[in-house]
C-alpha cells in the first residue's frame, strides 16, 4: 500500500449509467461524437496516478544519467496531452490554455498529478488522464534499468469541470 493520500470510486459504489455510450452509431460501428451543436465553455479536469518503486531506486533519482526523471516525466506529460488526440481515435482536438503536471516523491514511489483546461465544445479529461499516464510510463522508462518491478498503479480521473454532465470529484478511498 502507498502511504499517499488516496481516492476511489469504485464501481460498486457507482450509480449505474442509463445513458448509452457515445462513440457508436445504431448500427454498432464506432462514431466520433458530433459537437458542432454544443456552445463552448469552460472545461477543466485533473487526473493522476501512481509509481510504486522500491526505496532503492527512489533513493538514485537525482542521480539517474539520463537525467532528472522526474522533470523528464513532467515535461513528457506536458507534450503528451497536447497529442492525445493523435492517439485516441475518437478524441476531438482541443485547444488546450493549460496543462501542467507536477510529481512528488512518496515514502513508496512517485505520485503524478496533471491539470489540463480548456474553452471548447468537449472536455479535456482525456487530456488530463494522457498527461498523468505519459508522466508515469516516463518515470519508468528512466527507471526500469534499476528495478523491473517498478509498477504503474491508480491512473484515475479525480476530478472534472464544465460541460453538459456536470462537475464530477473523485471520492475518497474508505481505509
Amino acid at each position: 500500500m502507498r502511504n499517499k493520500k488516496g481516492t476511489q470510486n469504485s464501481a460498486k459504489n457507482r450509480k449505474p449509467s442509463t445513458g448509452k455510450l457515445s462513440h457508436y452509431d445504431s448500427a454498432g460501428r464506432a462514431k466520433m461524437v458530433d459537437v458542432s451543436g454544443k456552445a463552448a465553455s469552460r472545461r477543466e479536469a485533473e487526473a493522476s496516478a501512481f509509481i510504486e518503486m522500491s526505496q532503492e531506486v527512489l533513493n538514485v533519482l537525482p542521480q539517474n544519467p539520463k537525467g532528472n526523471p522526474l522533470e523528464v516525466a513532467r515535461i513528457a506529460g506536458i507534450a503528451a496531452a497536447k497529442r492525445t488526440s493523435d492517439l485516441i481515435p475518437m478524441c476531438h482536438p482541443l485547444p488546450l490554455s493549460f496543462i501542467d503536471v507536477t510529481t512528488e516523491v512518496c515514502e513508496n514511489g512517485v505520485q503524478v498529478n496533471s491539470k489540463a483546461a480548456t474553452t471548447a465544445q468537449t472536455g479535456v479529461e482525456m487530456e488530463a488522464l494522457m498527461a498523468a499516464t505519459v508522466a508515469a510510463l516516463t518515470v519508468y522508462d528512466m527507471c526500469k534499468a534499476l528495478d523491473k518491478g517498478i509498477a504503474i498503479r491508480e491512473i484515475v480521473l479525480q476530478r472534472k469541470s464544465g460541460g453538459k454532465s456536470g462537475d464530477y470529484q473523485r471520492k475518497p478511498k474508505q481505509r
